[in-house]
C-alpha cells in the first residue's frame, strides 16, 4: 500500500548511485520524506545529476559511510523510521584494483550502519542490499537457493558475503528483542535507464554501438542473470 510511505522519514544510503537514484524517485512519488547519504556520483553522466534528483530530497548528505561519527550524527538528527542501505563499492573489477577500499566501503560501511541504527529508537525497519554474488560459485551451472553456501573468489563477492554474515550476527546479537526489523535482499544485475557506471556490459554495448567502436566482451563464456 503506497499510503504506508506518506510522510515517512526514510534514509537511503547510496542515493547517488543507479539503484539509489531510482529508489529516491520512487519513494518521493509515494509521499516519503527522503534523506540521502552517500559520496558524489561516480560516473559522468549519471542519473542523479541528469534528473536533478536533489530537489526530491529532504536532506542530501555527501559523506563517507566509513566515518561512524558523522553517520551517527546524521541518523540521530533526521530520525528515520526506515533505512535502505545501498551504499558500497559495486564493481568486481574495481575490487581487484582497490581491495582495501572495497572492504571498507562494503563491510565496515554496513557494520557502521547497523551500529549507528542501534542507538536511534525511531528506526523500525532496515533493508540491507547485498548481491547475488554472495553465493560460492563453483561454476556448476545451477540456480542458487537462498540457503546455499556463501563465499567468493573476488573481493567484491567475499565482501558482500561478509556483509550478509555480519548482518545476520547483528540481528541475532543486538536486534533480536528490539522493535526494529531487518531484511537482507540479494540484488542481481539490473538493466535500467540512467546506468552509466563503468564496466556494465549492457551499457558498454550501447556506448560501443553509438560510437561505432569495437565491442570487447571481457568474459564471453560467463552467464549473467538480468532484472
Amino acid at each position: 500500500k503506497y499510503n504506508f510511505w506518506k510522510n515517512k522519514n526514510v534514509l537511503i544510503t547510496g542515493h547517488t548511485g543507479f539503484k539509489g537514484s531510482w529508489l529516491t524517485l520512487l519513494l518521493y512519488s509515494f509521499g516519503a520524506k527522503v534523506t540521502g547519504y552517500a559520496k558524489n556520483p561516480i560516473s559522468k553522466p549519471n542519473f542523479f545529476d541528469d534528473l536533478a534528483l536533489g530537489k526530491f530530497l529532504k536532506k542530501d548528505f555527501r559523506e563517507n559511510i566509513t566515518d561512524l561519527e558523522k553517520l551517527n550524527k546524521v541518523i540521530k538528527r533526521i530520525k528515520p523510521s526506515v533505512i535502505f542501505h545501498l551504499v558500497g563499492q559495486s564493481s568486481v573489477l574495481q575490487s581487484y584494483k582497490d581491495p582495501l577500499d572495497t572492504v571498507n566501503a562494503n563491510v565496515i560501511g554496513t557494520v557502521n550502519l547497523l551500529q549507528a541504527a542501534r542507538s536511534c529508537k525511531s528506526v523500525k525497519s532496515i533493508v540491507l542490499v547485498t548481491s547475488d554474488k554472495v553465493y560460492l560459485n563453483l561454476e556448476e551451472k545451477k540456480k542458487f537457493k537462498e540457503a546455499d553456501k556463501l563465499g567468493g573468489y573476488d573481493l567484491y563477492s567475499s565482501s558482500k558475503a561478509a556483509c550478509d554474515i555480519l548482518a545476520d550476527s547483528y540481528i541475532k546479537s543486538f536486534y533480536k528483542n528490539s522493535k526494529c526489523n531487518i531484511g537482507i535482499v540479494r540484488s542481481g544485475n539490473c538493466i535500467g535507464g540512467g546506468d552509466w557506471t563503468k564496466d556494465r556490459i549492457v551499457k558498454d554495448c550501447v556506448v560501443s554501438f553509438i560510437n561505432n567502436k569495437k565491442l570487447v566482451l571481457r568474459s564471453p563464456k560467463a552467464t549473467r542473470p538480468w532484472q
